[in-house]
């Protein structure tokens, strides 16, 4: 099985979980010879609880043991497979194209301007200190549509943010590089979406919640996570309120919900 195979797979509407959630969320072992899920936090009791029912959930409704196959990337590269079997299916009247960190944003038309930018902040020191460096940025992955015109560059359709688990250092990166996104654009603002395995309600709330920075969060075992939190004891109030909180009001949503938002909005 390759991350290309694991990140395909239509979704019939029934299953919240991302078609390759059983085969990036497994089991590692920490120094010492302790085991956790890999999307625990190791120090955090609730998370390692909480984590183990999610792979409980994800095995029982996959019938099938999968040994995690690592972080970062390998979700980056399943999330832009799944995308691109999917949104053609959605609607195939649109030439969907995809990229997995390599593309910055002034590949795209909105920001195709920031090259200009750059060159004069790169000549002007003043323009250093004033508008600083960290607008070139590249999304973990991309979806974009052809041009207008020929002279025109792509269109950024979408950019996701993927972090495999939420700490308060990458949330705030998250809502940095969106905001870099929402003020330096021209026309349309692409959509601006956070793809996570984290299992702590509270961590999801922190990037969940703000002021439009992120569309919405969309959880890879969303399912097993909603049942994991419903039969945890364990849980203190407040981490099921958060729960009840994002998913309510549609801030954290199923994976599954993604491709339909970027192919019908």
């Amino acid at each position: 099985m390759t991350l290309w195979d694991v990140g395909t797979g239509p979704y019939d509407g029934t299953d919240g979980n991302a078609p390759f959630a059983s085969a990036l969320i497994g089991w590692k072992t920490l120094r010492g010879g302790r085991r956790v899920v890999n999307i625990a936090d190791s120090d955090n009791s609730p998370s390692c609880q909480l984590s183990e029912l999610v792979i409980d959930n994800l095995i029982a409704s996959s019938h099938s043991a999968v040994i995690g196959l690592g972080t970062g990337r390998p979700l980056e590269k399943a999330v832009a497979a799944s995308l691109e079997y999917d949104l053609p299916k959605l609607d195939p009247s649109r030439t969907w194209m995809f990229g997995t960190g390599s593309e910055k944003i002034s590949d795209f038309l909105q920001y195709k301007h920031l090259e200009k930018v750059d060159q004069l902040v790169t000549q002007y020191a003043e323009l250093r200190t004033t508008l600083g460096t960290d607008y070139l940025i590249k999304p973990d992955v991309t979806v974009s549509l052809p041009a207008r015109h020929e002279w025109e560059p792509r269109f950024l359709h979408a950019a996701v943010s993927c972090k495999w688990t939420i700490r308060s250092d990458r949330v705030q990166n998250i809502r940095h590089e969106n905001n870099q996104m929402i003020r330096h654009r021209r026309e349309r603002l692409p959509h601006l979406v956070t793809v996570t395995a984290e299992p702590l309600p509270t961590r999801l709330a922190a990037i969940a919640r703000g002021t439009g920075e992120v569309d919405a969060v969309y959880h890879v075992a969303y399912d097993a996570l909603d049942g994991a939190i419903a039969e945890a004891g364990f849980l203190t109030r407040d981490q099921k309120d958060a729960w009840e909180e994002v998913t309510e009001q549609g801030r954290v949503r199923p994976y599954s919900d993604l491709a339909k938002t970027l192919a019908f909005w």
